[in-house]
């Protein structure tokens, strides 16, 4: 699929250099830029095609990241740069991560070692990163609607270069993705889509017949006879004209499995074997030299993990790894100190759904990443996985919810984007009970901007009848699906991070909360630090450096967004200097509404001072986490900094007031 679990990001020591240029990779090592390729005979690129194989499995033993994906479009990929011109031809890539072996063949081999590091290559493509990135994409199901844009600036400038959009099939799941095909297969314009099918098994089996089919359908002679019967038959009566039609369209259908793309005016060629350069080759060079107009579809048969036994045998393929060893395939995993918040998740969806047959559960195409694949084993009759269709995934929750049923809806906060319409529309509105499990809340590592959940505070906070929670703890968040499970007023949303739990004792089970009330952690009386979420860590190391420092310090932890806890709001700007709200998600979120509350209660017009972090208003880079939240400035000495600076003080004043 197009999306799976990410690999591990552990703060980690700098990567060791990468294997010398030289061992093993001759014809790799003579190359620099994709033109170079356009000499190489067949047997030439077969070669290749193995070196870039070794070459990024050897990358991402070291780094980790995405492997199986990109192991299984090596040959494509050889075969794209070898045929077409790029970059003044666009290559655009369906969720970046099958893009290792096309970096490598772009002028970035040197800098594969830096993949997802901090400075270093994104992990997916990115139009900053180089020319031969047209179009970034974390998030799939985007390169027919991108392409089919840049193919129409093209013909509107009067140019003639070519547009390939690649996508896995697992894309194909996505609503989006029909919806561009309907438009493109309804213009002129010139759209080579390949669908990569690595994994739903669409195709028939493929060979030397298909191949030899594929090269036919494909060829200008063909394409030509074809539209020429196309014309004739208009001159016939209009039954005999529609006969013929439907003659051809089943004939081509029964022979390659077309007629859905030929229905929607897009020509289909195809199935072809992705890992045989003798057939990919021809029949991508007659796609390229016809000169005919409209979209076409070359099927494309892979397979994830191709060509490296150790992926071929996993389960997942090795779609996302951390670093590994080479020979056996064995991942270096650090020993977990806590679990993961997504295991946490996992453990009180299924305890919840044990006592209540009405918890469902529904992720798109997300079992694994989001925990619910324990959930599906046990309960599979409660469990649906709708493929990459997030709008799908909300709506259909809706209508569970207004049957009475208790629907999870657990999805990536930086997915949820996805279906925001969805959730307004079909969800808030109708104040159904729709409960959304927001993983990745907050900064992400090494998956960058594509993947940072930072806008769920923001975007579900403005919207009448959600209740919105973050988790600051793993026992928080068993506490608040529970609570999730136990509310049937309306729709409710709870967020947790990315990664493992801070060690906290767990309960066997979740404890139903009371709306809209949060908890005093440690009590003072000059500066107060309101958390929400994933901060209250750093608040609570904040608040032991203020007081010895001499400042008297609350921290307490907000626990709802929506509705505030008014009363500790409240309290805490009655009787504190500063207040300092802190969060791990963008403006416009937990401290804006804390600000408009206090505004409003006239709670602002004594004196107080209130500082709010959060994230900052750019896009936040690639890099460990811990390093994202020292960029982000939300750490606990940023805290310090600015209480102090609200009161006018430094470090070295505070210190000798302590102190006297």
């Amino acid at each position: 699929m197009a999306k799976s679990n990410p690999p591990s990001n552990k703060d980690e020591q700098p990567v060791p250099a990468m294997t010398a240029p030289g061992e093993g990779t001759p014809l790799l090592d003579s190359l620099k830029v994709p033109e170079d390729i356009r000499a190489l005979d067949v047997n030439a690129l077969k070669a290749l095609a193995d070196e870039v194989r070794a070459e990024t499995v050897r990358t991402v033993s070291i780094t980790g990241g995405h492997l199986g994906a990109s192991l299984g479009v090596v040959e494509l990929t050889v075969a794209l740069h070898h045929i077409f011109d790029t970059p003044s031809d666009r290559l655009i890539w369906d969720v970046g991560h099958q893009c290792y072996p096309h970096k490598i063949l772009t002028g970035r081999r040197d800098q594969m070692r830096t993949l997802r590091q901090g400075g270093g290559l994104s992990g997916f493509t990115n139009r900053a990163e180089s020319e031969f990135d047209p179009f970034g994409a974390g998030h799939s199901s985007t390169s027919i609607s991108a392409g089919l844009g840049m193919a129409v600036a093209r013909d509107l400038e009067g140019k003639d270069n070519n547009v390939i959009a690649v996508l896995g099939d697992g894309a194909m799941s996505a609503g989006m993705v029909f919806e561009a095909m309907n438009h493109a297969g309804s213009q002129d314009s010139r759209l080579i889509i390949i669908l990569n099918d690595n994994d739903m098994s669409i195709a028939p089996p493929v060979g030397a017949m298909s191949a030899y089919l594929s090269r036919l359908i494909s060829s200008k002679p063909y394409r030509s006879a074809r539209g020429l019967a196309k014309e004739l038959s208009k001159k016939l009566p209009r039954r005999l004209e529609e006969a013929a039609r439907k003659a051809e369209e089943y004939a081509r259908g029964m022979v390659t499995g077309g007629t859905l793309f030929e229905e929607m005016g897009i020509y289909y060629v195809g199935p072809i074997d992705g890992h045989n350069l003798d057939h990919l080759l021809p029949v991508l060079k007659n796609i390229r030299d016809d000169e005919g107009q409209g979209p076409v579809l070359v099927h494309v048969v892979t397979e994830k993990g191709h060509g490296y036994a150790p992926a071929e045998d996993a389960a997942d393929k090795f779609h996302g790894v951390s670093k590994f060893d080479v020979v056996t395939g064995k991942q270096v995993k650090s020993k977990a100190n806590a679990p993961s918040y997504t295991k946490v998740f996992s453990d009180e969806m299924v305890r919840l759904a044990s006592v209540d047959e009405k918890v469902v559960a529904i992720t798109a195409a997300m079992p694994s990443g989001t925990g619910l694949d324990d959930f599906a084993e046990k309960f599979p009759d409660r469990f649906f996985d709708v493929g990459i269709a997030e709008q799908h995934a909300v709506t259909f929750a809706a209508g569970l919810a207004s049957e009475g049923m208790k629907p999870f809806c657990a999805i990536y906060s930086t997915f949820l984007q996805r279906a925001y319409d969805q959730v307004i529309h079909d969800v808030a509105i109708q104040n159904l009970p729709v409960r959304f499990a927001l993983d990745r809340g907050g900064l992400v590592g090494a998956d960058g901007a594509t993947h940072h959940g930072a806008f769920d505070l923001a975007y579900l906070g403005c919207l009448p009848n959600m209740v919105v929670m973050a988790a600051a703890d793993e026992a928080e968040l068993k506490h608040m699906t529970a609570t999730a499970a136990a509310y049937n007023d309306g729709p409710i949303a709870f967020r947790y991070p990315r990664g493992e739990g801070i060690g906290v004792e767990l309960p066997a089970g979740g404890t139903v909360l009371e709306i809209g009330r949060g908890r005093v952690l440690c009590e003072g009386t000059a500066v107060a630090v309101l958390s929400i979420g994933t901060r209250l860590g750093a608040a609570l190391e904040a608040g032991e450096q203020l007081a010895a420092q001499g400042l008297s310090t609350t921290v307490a932890d907000a626990r709802f967004m929506k509705p505030l806890d008014e009363d500790l709001i409240e309290k805490l700007a009655r009787e504190h200097q500063v207040l300092v709200c802190i969060e791990e998600g963008a403006a416009g979120g937990f401290g804006s509404h804390v600000l408009e509350f206090l505004g409003n209660r006239g709670l602002l017009d004594g004196g107080l001072k209130v500082r709010t972090l959060n994230l900052p208003d750019r896009f936040i880079d690639h890099d460990t986490q811990s390093q994202q939240l020292i960029e982000a400035e939300l750490t606990a000495d940023d805290i310090v900094r600015v209480a102090l600076d609200a009161l006018g003080k430094n470090a070295s004043d505070a210190t000798l007031k302590s102190r006297a």
